[in-house]
């Protein structure tokens, strides 16, 4: 009877592994995928944020419209004159692409957690929900002043990288075999 019990335990405690390996990594997996759609909305104009003839293709920036109508924070200047220039474009498309692609993979996800809480702090700061008033006086419509989804993806980012999410539905193995990465473990 005893040896039963201990083998009904060891099959749940299998079994909730399973689950939370599997949940992390669709959370993972639907994580890259908004990396990703914003990277191919952003580059070919599929018509949701970019409109048609508005992509990076077609030769608008991606910076540019969001970042020049910054309207508060104590930022706003400086995202002001980031605004439309190349270097601040290939950054930020570079960068949903990587965390968008590790993320799908399952690789690198130390790197896209750094790098993609970055870019998500950036956008944060952009959007500044702090700010109850823009620079012209009118309301923001922040409806909370420090946690918004650019909070809440930056902090799965980290929890994903942190609980090894590309193991499950992932190259993660792989990626962590190669001898460059093997030997240097923050590219895990």
């Amino acid at each position: 009877m005893a040896v039963q019990h201990i083998s009904a335990a060891r099959t749940a405690r299998t079994s909730g592994t399973s689950l939370r390996r599997a949940a992390s990594s669709a959370a993972r997996i639907a994580l890259g995928a908004v990396f990703l759609w914003a990277f191919a909305d952003k580059t070919f104009g599929l018509g949701y944020s970019t409109a048609d003839g508005r992509s990076w293709l077609d030769g608008a920036s991606p910076t540019k419209g969001f970042l020049s109508h910054v309207a508060a924070g104590p930022l706003r200047g400086t995202f002001h004159a980031m605004a439309g220039q190349a270097w601040a474009d290939w950054l930020f498309m570079l960068g949903l692409l990587g965390i968008g692609l590790a993320l799908a993979r399952g690789v690198a996800l130390r790197i896209a957690a750094a790098g993609g809480t970055v870019l998500l702090a950036l956008m944060w700061a952009a959007e500044w929900p702090p700010a109850r008033h823009l620079a012209d006086g009118s309301a923001s419509g922040s409806t909370n002043p420090l946690l918004d989804y650019h909070v809440l993806y930056a902090l799965l980012l980290v929890a994903l990288a942190v609980t090894g999410a590309g193991r499950t539905w992932g190259l993660a193995r792989r990626w962590a075999a190669l001898p460059v990465v093997r030997d240097h473990a923050w590219l895990r």
